[in-house]
């Protein structure tokens, strides 16, 4: 009997299952069982292909699981899956047959706590801080009186109704462009920076643009962390408000933008004058005006009341003589210094020919003075210059010798150096 059971064990089934038919069971079986299930892991090997599906596998440190999210499911995701982020899913476990594989189809994705997002927040805002994006000389000022504001959000949330709402009526003359976005999830990051390019393509240019969302989670607002936003932000051409969240929500698309507004409606209030205090500024300013323009008036007519008063209008040929009396008076003032000064320059010119009188060498010749030379007629090595030592006078020499009424002619016959 033993044996008859032993043959029976190892022959073939008289019915054996195909493999399809196994693939089936295990199909139908896994799917009703999996229907609805929340799985926790990390991402790895994430793939995005052309047609909008994300390829991904969840791990732990004992198994892998296939994922997938289809491009209708993405824009459902609470945030961008990116590697080695810690997630739960939400989906259903399907099998695919051809292949022999079974897989999660996930319609919802959420971050594990706020660590691994708060650490790449850290990371992503150290790298952006380098590059100088946050910089405060980056910062453009606002217009003062806007006419065309564009404003980037969700066109179905309360954001929006409550920046329209502040906005409007503060200054209700300004023209708005809402430019639509998603504000959340996958592929909201992308979505607002295309919606930022549309807003400053609009023609003719805005004044400035509104980047509003309201409050949330930090998985809620992780879209305004993204780089791809941050940088789009920095780069607007045009003078860029950020009011995200509420007012403890720092995003870096708010250090990134021209200002950062603490909510939506504050946005508003940062980009709109406010009417009623533009027109009592006016007022203020009017009456300001029209009161230094009569101070000015009332100014003028005292001056030209003065101004008919006074002497020169009522007597002009006052003026002509009282210009008369000065300048005779100039004149004999004048007169008295020129001839004070003609009789001191005369009495400075009688004693300098005084002095030269009492210099002269005629003077002196005709107190018995005289004046000998050699006589450079009769020699011709004697020069002109009167003699003043005997030794320089050879015997024999022919002098002239002047007189105060004449010239004598002489001949040395001797010498002496010995005085009168």
């Amino acid at each position: 009997m033993s044996e008859a059971k032993s043959n029976d064990r190892h022959s073939p089934p008289q019915e054996a299952l195909s493999v399809s038919e196994v693939t089936s069971r295990v199909k139908e079986h896994l799917e009703t069982r999996f229907a609805d299930v929340w799985v926790t892991g990390e991402i790895s090997n994430l793939t995005r292909a052309s047609s909008g599906h994300i390829y991904l596998s969840l791990k732990d440190e004992n198994a892998l699981l296939r994922a997938v999210v289809w491009r209708g499911a993405v824009p459902l995701l609470a945030i961008e899956p990116s590697d080695g982020l810690e997630v739960v899913c939400h989906g259903r476990l399907e099998v695919y047959a051809p292949r022999g594989t079974y897989q999660l189809t996930i319609d919802r994705l959420h971050a594990v706590g706020t660590g691994a997002l708060e650490a790449r927040l850290r990371k992503l805002h150290a790298m952006l801080e380098q590059e100088g994006l946050f910089a405060p000389g980056r910062k453009r000022p606002l217009p003062p009186f806007p006419t065309r504001v564009a404003v980037v959000t969700s066109p179905t949330g309360a954001a929006i109704a409550d920046f329209l709402k502040t906005l409007l009526s503060r200054w209700p003359s300004c023209e708005v462009f809402v430019v639509p976005s998603r504000v959340q999830g996958a592929g909201a990051a992308e979505e607002l920076a295309a919606a930022l390019a549309t807003a400053a393509r609009i023609r003719p240019p805005v004044d400035a643009i509104a980047l509003i969302r309201g409050g949330g989670s930090l998985e809620d607002l992780w879209a305004f962390h993204e780089e791809v936003l941050v940088r789009a932000v920095a780069a607007s051409p045009i003078p860029l408000v950020s009011g995200i969240g509420h007012e403890i929500d720092i995003s870096l698309t708010d250090l990134a933008a021209d200002l950062r507004a603490l909510t939506p409606t504050d946005a508003a209030v940062r980009i709109a004058p406010d009417r009623v205090q533009v027109a009592a500024t006016v007022n203020t300013l009017g009456s300001r005006l029209q009161s230094g323009l009569q101070q000015r008036l009332d100014l003028a007519r005292e001056r030209i009341q003065q101004l008919a008063r006074s002497r020169i209008l009522s007597d002009p040929s006052w003026l002509v003589r009282d210009r008369r009396g000065s300048l005779e008076q100039d004149a004999a003032r004048l007169k008295r210094l020129g001839t004070g000064a003609m009789e001191r320059a005369g009495e400075r010119l009688r004693a300098a020919v005084g002095r030269l009188e009492a210099g002269s060498p005629l003077k002196l010749l005709s107190r018995g003075y005289s004046v000998t030379q050699r006589d450079s007629e009769a020699d011709d090595t004697a020069d002109a210059m009167p003699l003043r030592s005997v030794a320089s006078v050879p015997l024999g020499s022919t002098l002239v010798t002047h007189l105060a009424d004449g010239r004598l002619w002489s001949r040395v016959e001797r010498k002496s150096t010995d005085a009168f």
